[in-house]
């Protein structure tokens, strides 16, 4: 900074922008709440139908979200803005101190124009006035003034300079609306900046170069700042997309990978092999953090990591660019953008190297003598979709888009049929073969797959909840998770040849339990008032539902997702027409509570198909297994205990400001209270049947399963009608017989869609 800019300095103008940003800051902190809560909270208790309970209500969230990142931003701004003229104030006092300091001394400093200064004598003695005392000063006492004045302009220098930096790529991160990245003052975001600089240096070398201590304070940093907006551009930005692949590759290359650690050489692969795991994980947050931000240099880093997808990496270019950055894909939250072309990029590649007949290129085996790029799973990282799925199951939108899009059209397939990306995937690829890190074979690309179609359809990521936030299901899913029924009926192999993959089938099923009620209905003209649904639903024939519960059911994850989604589902459901009675489409020859109990009788009775049809299931593997894989079905159950947990869960949809979510029932201010304490004790094992025996605990025969439904199905119509205020016994009274018919329809059900399938007679002991 110049010597004149600086003891000139008008701080009037800088004082004004504090004060306008203070300003904006509170007006804005009022909208934020008034969107908060009035906004948002409107759009809460609103039975959204049709459209607008998919794009009206997630605009409405989208826009909230944008008043609390101009919030956060506009706070940053203002922030920086106060600590930089704080300091500016500060070095200007400290010059004046200084200059005054050296006034007493016969020294002063003047500018010499172009920002310089010089120090020199303040009255030259030969020419001072009779009677005047110039001080007497030393050589040593010029030099110390002027070393203190270049001190203090170089710190001001600095203030000025990382302000502008820090402000520039604040407002760079976002191209449209605002940032989400909150800074506290100047200096916490400079200090991200220049570690980000720092780490990246590290990064940039030879990996056969870098240290053990070098390695701890790259993990550190990454550990400390992968979750700074800032930090993760610049690190990103200034390592480059090819920085970033050849480093990972490099660290992992034999030539000082494992086997030079054999060898008794290498000693960051002797002495932190078994924190890799940890440097790809907080790597890969920093990376996604990172592909948020709009700036030019990160637009750069994307188009040119998809450009070098297909390129060897590493110093012996054993790997491709998509086989290296998949490993690091597969944690955080990408953009959705970046991973739309990089899929693209992917598939592209997939098409040219493979051999025609929904083969993976041969490069993407694993032959056993290839170095890991992964180790934070049960593969080596040689196939790049089983990273880019996991990338997908982190990112919904994108995994939606993904499945819809053609993989490949009609012209190239040859016969005029084209496929796209789910039938590719889930119906014909040959998923190459794998070794984990104890050279066994590794099932993890189809799991991927699974997780990555689970998102796609829920519409969160894969292995976590719904929540109140959760937007209605949307066409683009609802289409989707036919498709998956569809397919897993058409051919249940693609499930029980694949059965780790029943986890995510299972959830996805008990998140579409309105519709998949619906589909086991018979009275359609009566389903969208007994089953209402918010968005679009899901169309399901009767059929592919029950192979498809019969094929879950085989699985103790499946069994489980599924049996706890259907008893949360049932207990709020009657909950909410106990409630709102009026909601029915009533039989005008009936009274209100005849309409009410036929009402209840229904639901009951499609909670007893679908518990005979996934029970049939877990008899089959009762019988086929000798029992054996009893206790894995209750520790299924017992480790859903998460999703009983605050109320929600897998029964949001009627949740307690009268949510329309994913199941989309308008609830009337209930909190799926009836469900509870049914969930509750069937995960932790303390609900019990008429004979005193824990329910669900027993199920390879299938009259263990029959009593656990009864008890459960009354002890939610009894729930129910209690918490409404509007209990009747009577309806009570005759769910369980409606529950047996229900198993009545799922023995005939399963006998007739899977005929010829090799299933016991399981049902007869009935």
């Amino acid at each position: 900074m110049d010597f004149e800019a600086l003891r000139n300095a008008e701080f009037g103008p800088l004082d004004t922008a504090v004060s306008d940003w203070s300003r904006l800051v509170r007006n804005l902190d009022s909208l934020e709440k008034d969107a908060r809560d009035g906004l948002k909270g409107q759009a809460a208790k609103a039975n959204w139908q049709g459209i607008n309970a998919t794009v009206s209500r997630q605009f409405v969230g989208k826009t909230v979200g944008e008043f609390t990142d101009a919030h956060t931003q506009a706070s940053s701004v203002r922030n920086i803005l106060r600590d930089t003229r704080d300091e500016l104030r500060s070095h200007r006092r400290k010059l004046e101190e200084a200059i005054d300091r050296g006034s007493k001394k016969n020294l002063t400093v003047i500018a010499t124009g172009g920002g310089g200064f010089t120090v020199t004598m303040r009255v030259h003695p030969d020419r001072a006035g009779k009677g005047t005392d110039a001080p007497d000063h030393a050589a040593a006492d010029a030099l110390a003034l002027r070393d203190e004045v270049q001190e203090i302009l170089e710190a001001a220098t600095r203030s000025d300079d990382t302000a502008s930096d820090v402000l520039r790529a604040l407002v760079d991160q976002s191209e449209h609306g605002f940032s989400g990245a909150s800074y506290g003052d100047r200096d916490g975001a400079v200090r991200a900046v220049r570690e980000a600089e720092a780490l990246a240096r590290l990064a940039r070398q030879n990996p056969g170069d870098l240290s053990v201590k070098e390695f701890d304070r790259l993990l550190a940093g990454l550990k400390r700042y992968g979750d700074d907006a800032l930090f993760a551009e610049r690190f990103a930005s200034e390592l480059g997309a090819e920085g970033t692949l050849e480093f990972w590759a490099g660290i992992n290359d034999p030539e000082h990978g494992i086997e030079a650690s054999s060898r008794g050489g290498n000693e960051l692969m002797r002495e932190r092999l078994k924190h890799f795991d940890d440097l790809q994980r907080h790597l890969g947050l920093t990376l996604a953090n990172a592909t948020q931000s709009d700036s030019a240099a990160m637009t750069d880093w994307k188009r040119e990591m998809t450009r070098l997808g297909d390129q060897p990496i590493g110093p012996s270019g054993m790997h491709q660019g998509f086989q290296v950055m998949s490993n690091l894909i597969r944690h955080g939250d990408y953009d959705d953008g970046f991973l739309k072309q990089y899929g693209d990029a992917l598939v592209k590649a997939e098409k040219q190297h493979g051999d025609g007949d929904a083969k993976a290129p041969v490069a993407w085996h694993n032959l056993g003598m290839d170095p890991h790029l992964n180790h934070v799973g049960p593969d080596g990282g040689s196939d790049p979709f089983t990273g880019f799925m996991k990338a997908l199951a982190n990112s919904p939108d994108a995994a939606t888009t993904f499945f819809g899009e053609t993989f490949r059209t009609a012209s190239e397939a040859g016969d005029g049929s084209s496929v796209d990306n789910f039938t590719y995937f889930f119906e014909q690829r040959d998923w190459p073969p794998d070794l984990d890190s104890e050279e066994q074979a590794s099932r993890i690309g189809r799991d991927m797959m699974a997780q990555a179609l689970e998102a796609a359809v829920t519409g969160h990521p894969a292995g976590e909840l719904p929540t109140a936030n959760t937007p209605a299901h949307n066409a683009e899913q609802a289409h989707l998770m036919e498709r998956v029924i569809g397919s897993i009926s058409e051919n249940p192999d693609r499930l029980l040849g694949h059965r780790y993959m029943a986890d995510s089938i299972g959830q996805m099923t008990a998140e579409y339990m309105p519709d998949v009620h619906r589909g086991l209905h018979p009275a359609k003209w009566s389903e969208e008032s007994l089953f209402p649904i918010a968005g679009t639903a899901a169309v399901f024939n009767h059929h592919d539902l029950t192979r498809v519960l019969y094929s879950v059911g085989r699985d103790p994850d499946g069994y489980a997702a599924v049996t706890i989604g259907q008893h949360g589902y049932t207990g709020n459901i009657m909950e909410y027409h106990f409630r709102n009675p009026d909601a029915l489409v009533s039989d005008p020859l009936f009274s209100k509570p005849e309409n009410l109990k036929a009402s209840i009788e229904g639901i009951a009775n499609i909670a007893g198909e679908i518990q005979g049809t996934i029970g049939a299931g877990r008899a089959h593997e009762g019988e086929v297994e000798e029992g054996a894989r009893n206790t894995e079905y209750n520790t299924a159950l017992e480790k859903s205990k998460v999703w009983t947990s605050a109320g929600i869960g897998i029964a949001v949809g009627i949740g307690a400001a009268s949510i329309a979510g994913p199941w989309g029932i308008a609830a009337g201010g209930i909190a799926g209270t009836a469900s509870n304490e049914i969930l509750n004790g069937i995960v932790a094992g303390s609900l019990q049947d008429g004979a005193n025996q824990v329910i669900y605990r027993n199920g390879e025969e299938i009259g263990n399963t029959i009593e656990s439904t009864f008890k459960a199905v009354e002890m939610a119509a009894e729930e129910a009608g209690k918490l409404s205020g509007n209990p009747s016994p009577h309806i009570a009274a005759i769910v369980a017989e409606a529950a047996e018919k229900g198993f009545d329809t799922a023995h005939t059900r399963v006998s007739d869609s899977l005929y010829g399938q090799g299933i016991p007679g399981i049902l007869e002991s009935k």
